[in-house]
C-alpha cells in the first residue's frame, strides 16, 4: 500500500505534461522537452528546450534574474546591464534622490560606469540548475502521518538535501513544493550583491498615469529602470567595492528593433510570485468576504489620508511616492478582482468543478477511501480558521502595516537584545552593541528623511478607530486593550499621547538615545511596547489558524492529486510560487464589450493626449513634447508613429514584473509590467479571452534612453537588431 502511495506522489509531474491547450500555464523550464513543439514551432517559437534551459551551456535561464525580493530583470549586455521594471527599482531610485537632484522626477542618467550609483543590500539571483528531489523528499512518508508529522519530515530532508547542494561552493539552494506538495525540486543559486544604478526615467514618462492607468488598458509609459551587476576582479560575487568589475552573463539577450505585429509570437520567463489556480469555492468565499474587503477598506483610508498631503507640496510627494505606491497596488488589485469574480461567477464554476469531484470519487471504492472527505476537510479548515485570518489580517494592515512607526520601532530589537545582557556580557561584547547602534542609526536616517510625523498621526489614528471598530476585543493585542482602557476608548486620546512620548516618532528624540541608548528607554517606550503587543498577537492568531492550515494543506494535496487523475488528458501545470517559468501567447488585442475592442499596441499620440499639466500622473517632460511634434524618432518609430505599449495573452502574475518578452528567437521585444483590468481573477482562474500581459514595447524604450536621456553609450553596449 505505502509503495502505490508513493508512487503516485512522484509521477504527478507526468500527469502534469498531457496534451498542450490554449496560451495558460507557467512552465517550469526544466519540463519543456514534454510541450508539444509541433505547434509551438507553428506560433514562431524558434528555439529548443536546450536554448531555453540548460545546466552545461549558455541558455536563455542564465540571463534572467530575481531582482531585489519579488521582481524579475534580465541581462542585456555582456558587461552586466540589467534591465527591469522602473517599479521595481523604485526604492533604490527614490533613496538616491533628494530635493536638489530629484531622479524620480527628473531621471538617472549615468554618463559612464564611474557615474553608476551602489545601492547597499540589493541582491540579484541567478539560477544555476533544477533538480527533482522527489523521490529523496517523499522516500519515508507514511499514509498515516498527521498533516503536521508529514511536514515536518519533508523539512528535516528538504534541509539536509540543500546542505549538500550548497556543501563547499558559494551557492545557495532550497527545495521547493509544488503541486500543493506532491513533487518537490531542488533550486541551486548564485546571488550576486553590487548591483548599481545606471539609467532610470523621470516618473512622468516612467510612471506615466501612475495610479489611475494601474492594472488598465491601453497604457503609455516607459515602465523601466537599468541597473549593472558586478563582481570581484577574481569573477566571484562580492560586496560593493570601487576595485569591482561589471559582471559577464553566461547569456545576455539581443534587442530587437523589429516590433510586433497582431499574432506574433511571444514567449516570457520570469519569477511569478503566486497562483492559487487550484482553489475551491470556500477559499474564492473567504476572499470575496475577508481577504478583499479589510484591504480595500484598510488601505482605501489610509491612501485618502497619504493623497491629501502629497497633494500640499512637491516634498511630500518626494516622501509618500514610493510608499503611496506599495499601498495602492494591491488595494486596486482586491477591487479588480472582487469585480471579476462576479463577472465571471467564479463561485459557480468551482462549485461545478467539486461536483463532478464528487461523482468521480463516488464512482469508485478505492477513490471513497482516499478522496471522499476531501472537500469535507477543504471546507472546514476555512470555516474553522476564518476569525484568526479576519483578526490577523486587520492587526497587520491597520496596526503592523498602518503607521510606519510599528516597523520602524521593531528595528530595535537587536539592539535591546544587546542592552539586555548582563553588565560584563555588555563590557566583552562592546563590539556587537556598537554594532547594533551604527545599523540602526543608518535605518534613522532613511526612515526620517522620508518620514512625516503628522501624517503617520493621522494615519494612526483612522486605522486604530477603525479596528477598535470592527474587530472583537478578544482579538486586540495586550497594549492595544489596557491603552484604549486608560483612555476610555478615546482612540485619538491614546494615539495623540503615543506620538508625544515616543523616541521613534521624533528624529532629536531618537538620536539622543542613540548616544545612550539605555534599555529602561525601550522597555518603557509606548510605541515598542505597542510594536511587541502587536506582532505577539499576530503570531499568536497565526499559531490558533495553523492547525486549520495544515487541514488545508492537506485538503488541498488531495484534491490536486485527485483533479489529476479525474482529468488524465489534460494537462495541468504547478502553482506560482517564485521559482522560475516560461509562459508562451501571442501579440494581440481583446474585445472588452459590445461594441469596444481594443487594438494591440499603443502610440506616443496617446501620450499628449492623455495630457494634464494640472495632474501629476499625466504631466508630460517638455523634450518628450517636442520629439513628438518633430515626429523625432529615430530607428525607433514605425511608419511616422512611435510605439509605447503591446499587450500579450502570456499567463503572467505578480513577480513577472521585469520578465522579458522575447520573439521566438528569443530576441528581446518587450517589459512586462501589468496586466490589464479585465484579467484580475488570473491568480485563481485564466480567462482565455480577456487576461493580457502589458508590455513596454522595447523600441519606445530605446527611444527614452536615446532621445530623452542621452545615453546612447548604453544603447551602444547591448546587441541591438533588426
Amino acid at each position: 500500500m505505502k509503495k502505490r502511495i508513493i508512487t503516485a506522489l512522484i509521477t504527478i509531474p507526468l500527469l502534469f505534461s498531457h496534451v498542450l491547450q490554449a496560451d495558460e500555464g507557467m512552465w517550469m523550464v526544466n519540463l519543456l522537452n514534454k510541450l508539444n513543439y509541433g505547434k509551438l514551432n507553428e506560433m514562431g517559437l524558434r528555439l529548443s528546450p536546450e536554448d531555453i534551459y540548460s545546466i552545461n551551456h549558455s541558455s536563455l535561464k542564465d540571463a534572467i534574474v530575481i531582482f531585489g525580493g519579488g521582481c524579475t530583470g534580465e541581462m542585456i549586455s555582456e558587461k552586466g546591464l540589467l534591465l527591469t521594471n522602473m517599479h521595481c527599482g523604485y526604492g533604490q531610485i527614490q533613496t538616491h534622490s533628494t530635493m536638489e537632484d530629484d531622479y524620480l522626477k527628473n531621471g538617472f542618467w549615468a554618463q559612464s560606469m564611474d557615474e553608476e550609483l551602489p545601492n547597499p543590500g540589493l541582491k540579484v539571483r541567478f539560477l544555476r540548475r533544477i533538480e527533482d528531489v522527489t523521490d529523496q523528499v517523499t522516500a519515508n512518508l507514511e499514509p498515516d502521518m498527521s498533516q503536521q508529522e508529514r511536514q515536518a519530515h519533508i523539512s528535516y530532508i528538504s534541509a539536509r538535501l540543500e546542505e549538500q547542494a550548497e556543501e563547499g561552493t558559494h551557492y545557495q539552494a532550497t527545495v521547493r513544493p509544488f503541486y500543493e506538495g506532491n513533487a518537490f525540486y531542488r533550486l541551486v543559486y548564485e546571488t550576486y550583491k553590487d548591483v548599481r544604478l545606471v539609467a532610470s526615467p523621470p516618473t512622468s514618462i516612467g510612471d506615466f498615469g501612475s495610479l489611475t492607468d494601474n492594472w488598465m488598458w491601453p497604457r503609455h509609459k516607459a515602465d523601466f529602470s537599468i541597473f549593472r551587476v558586478y563582481m570581484s576582479p577574481e569573477g566571484k560575487p562580492a560586496e560593493y567595492d570601487p576595485e569591482n568589475v561589471p559582471y559577464q552573463p553566461r547569456h545576455h539577450l539581443p534587442v530587437s528593433l523589429k516590433g510586433v505585429e497582431e499574432g506574433d509570437f511571444a514567449m516570457i520567463m520570469g519569477y511569478p510570485g503566486n497562483t492559487d489556480r487550484f482553489m475551491t469555492s470556500y477559499g474564492i468565499q473567504e476572499l470575496k468576504q475577508v481577504s478583499h474587503p479589510n484591504r480595500i477598506s484598510i488601505r482605501g483610508k489610509k491612501l485618502e489620508i497619504m493623497k491629501q498631503i502629497m497633494n500640499k507640496s512637491p516634498e511630500n510627494r518626494l516622501k509618500y511616492a514610493s510608499k503611496y505606491k506599495g499601498t495602492s497596488n494591491y488595494w486596486k488589485y482586491s477591487i479588480g478582482q472582487m469585480q471579476g469574480f462576479e463577472r465571471i461567477d467564479l463561485v459557480s464554476q468551482r462549485k461545478a468543478l467539486e461536483k463532478d469531484f464528487i461523482n468521480w470519487i463516488n464512482g469508485h471504492r478505492q477513490r471513497e477511501e482516499k478522496y471522499g472527505q476531501t472537500l469535507e476537510i477543504v471546507q472546514s479548515a476555512y470555516d474553522q480558521r476564518r476569525q484568526y485570518e479576519n483578526a490577523s489580517q486587520y492587526i497587520r494592515e491597520a496596526l503592523i502595516s498602518g503607521p510606519e512607526i510599528i516597523r520602524f520601532a521593531r528595528k530595535a530589537d537587536e539592539l535591546n537584545q544587546e542592552l539586555q545582557k548582563p553588565f560584563l556580557k555588555r563590557v566583552f561584547h562592546g563590539k556587537q552593541r556598537r554594532k547594533a547602534i551604527k545599523s540602526l542609526q543608518a535605518r534613522a536616517q532613511r526612515f526620517f528623511r522620508d518620514y512625516h510625523q503628522p501624517t503617520d498621526q493621522r494615519i494612526a489614528k483612522a486605522l486604530f478607530a477603525m479596528f477598535a471598530e470592527d474587530i472583537d476585543p478578544r482579538f486586540y493585542p495586550e497594549m492595544l486593550t489596557s491603552a484604549l482602557q486608560k483612555h476610555n476608548d478615546n482612540v485619538e486620546a491614546y494615539v495623540n499621547e503615543l506620538y508625544a512620548h515616543s523616541i521613534f516618532t521624533d528624529q532629536q528624540r531618537f538620536e539622543t538615545f542613540l548616544d545612550h541608548p539605555r534599555p529602561e528607554a525601550l522597555k518603557n517606550d509606548p510605541v515598542y511596547q505597542l510594536a511587541h503587543s502587536a506582532y505577539e498577537k499576530y503570531y499568536d492568531l497565526r499559531g490558533l489558524s495553523s492547525q486549520y492550515d495544515h487541514q488545508l494543506q492537506k485538503g488541498q494535496r488531495l484534491f490536486v492529486q485527485g483533479v489529476v487523475q479525474m482529468k488524465p488528458k489534460k494537462r495541468f501545470y504547478p502553482d506560482a510560487n517564485f521559482t522560475m517559468r516560461m509562459t508562451y501567447g501571442q501579440v494581440g488585442g481583446y474585445k472588452v464589450k459590445d461594441a469596444v475592442r481594443y487594438r494591440h499596441y499603443t502610440t506616443l499620440k496617446g501620450v499628449m493626449e492623455k495630457e494634464d499639466p494640472h495632474n501629476y500622473e499625466f504631466i508630460v517632460p517638455e523634450k518628450l513634447k517636442q520629439l513628438y511634434q518633430q515626429k523625432d524618432y529615430g530607428r525607433y518609430g514605425e511608419k511616422g508613429e512611435m510605439p509605447v505599449c503591446f499587450i500579450t495573452n502570456n499567463d503572467i502574475t505578480g513577480g513577472n514584473s521585469g520578465s522579458p518578452v522575447m520573439n521566438g528567437k528569443g530576441q528581446l521585444i518587450g517589459l512586462a509590467f501589468d496586466s490589464n483590468w479585465e484579467g484580475m481573477t488570473g491568480d485563481i482562474e485564466f480567462e482565455e479571452n480577456m487576461q493580457k500581459t502589458v508590455c513596454t514595447d522595447i523600441r519606445y524604450l530605446l527611444f527614452i534612453l536615446d532621445k530623452v536621456g542621452d545615453v546612447d553609450w548604453l544603447i551602444e553596449e547591448m546587441d541591438v537588431v533588426g
